[in-house]
Parts: structure tokens; C-alpha cells; sequence
């Protein structure tokens, strides 16, 4: 008989997608992105941080002030669709743990993905979500919550 405890693939793709985030060095807020195929099959993954060659030791990690980290930072969403390498992400999935800001939500219509799968709505009502909804919806984008009584997903090294 075959296990029976075995996780969803919702449970799979954005446990992957909080995998992804932990390489965030962001002191306060850590997020990642897991794209998937119609079939299942990861296309590409991100997290938010700094553009590739930009260094995080020389760029500002503070939220206010007049140097802070907003000019800089590159969300998880944009990072996983620029990440793909130029794979068609056509009819794609994708799995992220806040739901996704205005600009991301451009990205995400441009690039054909279909359904947005996301963990928390911690910013809902502001104006960038109010934003992003509207588009979402206009293009015909499919956006969930994710549904599940795991309250966690534990990884081990041990064997």
C-alpha cells in the first residue's frame, strides 16, 4: 500500500517557493517564487534581492529613510520570470508567499502565466493589491489562496 501522507502539489510547489525565500537576506521581509508547468514541472524559481551584480553588502536594506531599499530590490515573482531563461511560461503557475505587488502583477500578465497560488494577502486593501486584483482579473488571470491544515513542512539533512 502507498503512503497516504504524502503532500499535495499545491503543499509541494510553495513549500519550494518558501525554500526559495529563505536565500533572501532581507532582515525583514523574505519572499519566494515557484513557477510551474501545466504538468507539474518547475520552470523556474526566485526570491527578492538585489540585482546580479549589485552587491547587498553596498545596497540599503532599511525600509524608511531616505536611503532605503525600494529603488533596489527585485521582487520574487519578477526574479522567478526573469530567472526562466526565456522559457515559454505560457499557462504557467506560480507560487508565492505574499500575493503579488502591482509591478509584479504586470510581469506575471506579460508573461502568460495563468494562475497566481499565493500564501498570505498581508497587504490586501492597499493600493498596489487593489491594483494588482483589477488587472488579474481583466486578463483573466486565476488567483487563489492556498488551502491547506499543514502548518508546517519540516526539511532534514539527516538521512
Amino acid at each position: 500500500m502507498k503512503r497516504k501522507d504524502y503532500i499535495s502539489w499545491d503543499e509541494y510547489f510553495m513549500g519550494v517557493a518558501l525554500l526559495a525565500a529563505r536565500r533572501s537576506k532581507d532582515p525583514n521581509t523574505q519572499v519566494g517564487a515557484c513557477i510551474v508547468s501545466e504538468d507539474n514541472i518547475i520552470l523556474s524559481t526566485g526570491y527578492n534581492g538585489f540585482p546580479t551584480g549589485c552587491s547587498d553588502d553596498e545596497y540599503p536594506w532599511a525600509r524608511e529613510g531616505e536611503e532605503n531599499k525600494y529603488p533596489y530590490v527585485v521582487h520574487a515573482e519578477l526574479n522567478a520570470i526573469l530567472n526562466s531563461s526565456g522559457k515559454s511560461l505560457r499557462g504557467a503557475r506560480i507560487y508565492v508567499a505574499l500575493f503579488p505587488c502591482n509591478e509584479c502583477a504586470k510581469a506575471i500578465i506579460q508573461s502568460g502565466i495563468r494562475e497566481v497560488v499565493y500564501l498570505s494577502d498581508k497587504y490586501a486593501g492597499t493600493p498596489s493589491m487593489v491594483a494588482s486584483r483589477r488587472m488579474f482579473q481583466s486578463a483573466g488571470v486565476k488567483v487563489r489562496q492556498l488551502e491547506t491544515e499543514l502548518k508546517k513542512l519540516t526539511l532534514s539533512f539527516e538521512p
